[in-house]
């Protein structure tokens, strides 16, 4: 899985499944949500409530990095690095 962040013990990765419509994963410990781009709402998964808020700010911030990511995978290219929390 293409890493595209990491913060706050939170690694943000991305699997190119397009049955699955664009989306990233995000891993924190023994928890991990995969988080639709389009909506930035959670399609699976859970996170620690806190945790939940700063990874769903966090992809509104890059909501279109994120989605440049995901073409980037369609076209089997490697995603570019967003950004942390700042």
């Amino acid at each position: 899985m293409p890493v595209l962040s990491k913060f706050c013990g939170v690694v943000v990765g991305m699997w190119f499944v397009p049955l699955l419509g664009a989306h990233f994963h995000a891993i924190y410990g023994e928890h991990e949500v995969m988080v639709s781009i389009p909506s930035l709402s959670v399609i699976q998964g859970e996170l620690p409530e806190p945790v939940s808020r700063m990874v769903l700010d966090w992809a509104w911030r890059h909501q279109a990095d994120l989605m440049l990511a995901w073409h980037r995978c369609a076209e089997r290219h490697c995603p570019e690095s967003i950004p942390p929390v700042g």
